[in-house]
């Protein structure tokens, strides 16, 4: 027997659904927070609690636990994850007094979390609880309840943990950046927690530490134009500082600067650094971050920066330093 075969807007239209719904429960969210006192309770909780934050749960939950505690870790937060069927199989001594335990389950009822949820409380550690049912076993339990206002799911069954565990994840971002906001953690505190990869070096990098890998090119102001390309073209950065008779930086000449002369002098052989160099270079002390760098070079439109310390010239750092970092 023949079926009918789905039209080509058939997979799009259910894409579109579910992210729809999904942005529908973050907005439900949202204005949830306005009426919720345990949010800002727990938030002040977790700020002055000495202990960690366990975050607990099974399945897909579970997998969203696992997040958020990676996120309070990378802001500051010390947070530890422990799946609710390991705690209650021997795993529970990770919870030590003074934390706290964060809870999620979509329905508050799944075996694990309720005989997770007791054991917590007879710990004497305080519970709180992320779950889409405020008269569950879990909310009853908790010191504090963050609601999940979760109609259905995305799937076509209503099965799928979907709309529930895009509400938790978000949920847990709006407490790692409430906590963020509190303590006041700032980019230099979040490049500590971040020293590797690309991120990283854009909170930390300096460009003192790349400008001392190159040469440093440099001329008189009365170099002859042999002499410029030559310091151009030996330490291989295809620019050149220019300095006066006190060695401070006074020009710079690129090898675009070197190209609009050649199209303009038929005789080179008395060209002068002085004569071709850009006057007021763009320069930066050597501990500006990499980042700031690369922000100044494309407000610019220029490929490098002189770098100086209390009119010393120090070196260059050239695009190509910030593309081998990754910061671009």
């Amino acid at each position: 027997m023949d079926t009918a075969s789905p039209t080509a807007s058939f997979p799009l239209d259910v894409a579109q659904q579910t992210i729809r719904l999904e942005a529908q429960a973050l907005l439900a969210l949202a204005d949830s927070l306005d009426q919720s006192l345990d949010f800002q309770a727990c938030v002040e909780a977790i700020f002055q609690s000495r202990g960690r934050v366990v975050l607990t749960g099974v399945g897909k939950s579970a997998i969203v636990a696992q997040k958020i505690a990676a996120t309070l870790n990378s802001t500051g937060q010390p947070a530890l994850f422990l799946h609710a069927a390991d705690a209650i199989h021997g795993d529970l001594g990770m919870v030590q007094p003074g934390d706290l335990v964060v809870c999620l389950s979509k329905s508050g009822e799944t075996p694990e979390v309720k005989v997770l949820a007791s054991l917590v409380k007879g710990l004497g550690n305080r519970l709180i609880a992320i779950t889409a049912n405020r008269q569950s076993t879990l909310a009853r339990q908790a010191d504090y309840t963050l609601w999940t206002p979760v109609e259905q799911e995305a799937d076509p069954n209503n099965l799928a943990p979907t709309v529930s565990t895009t509400s938790q994840m978000a949920l847990g971002d709006a407490l790692a950046t409430a906590l963020i906001s509190l303590r006041g953690f700032s980019p230099e505190d979040f490049a500590r927690f971040h020293p590797g990869g690309a991120l990283g070096k854009q909170l930390y990098l300096r460009v003192g530490e790349l400008s001392a890998r190159n040469e440093r090119p440099a001329v008189t102001l009365d170099a002859p134009l042999s002499e410029v390309i030559i310091e151009m073209t030996t330490k291989r950065l295809g620019v050149t500082a220019v300095l006066d008779h006190n060695s401070r930086v006074v020009g710079i000449i690129t090898d675009g600067d070197l190209r609009r002369m050649l199209q303009k002098n038929a005789d080179i052989t008395t060209i002068t650094a002085q004569q071709i160099m850009t006057k007021y270079p763009k320069c930066v002390p050597p501990d500006t971050l990499a980042a700031r760098a690369l922000e100044m070079m494309r407000q610019h439109a220029i490929t490098q920066l002189i770098v100086l310390e209390n009119e010393q010239y120090l070196g260059i750092v050239h695009l190509h330093d910030l593309l081998r970092e990754g910061i671009v």
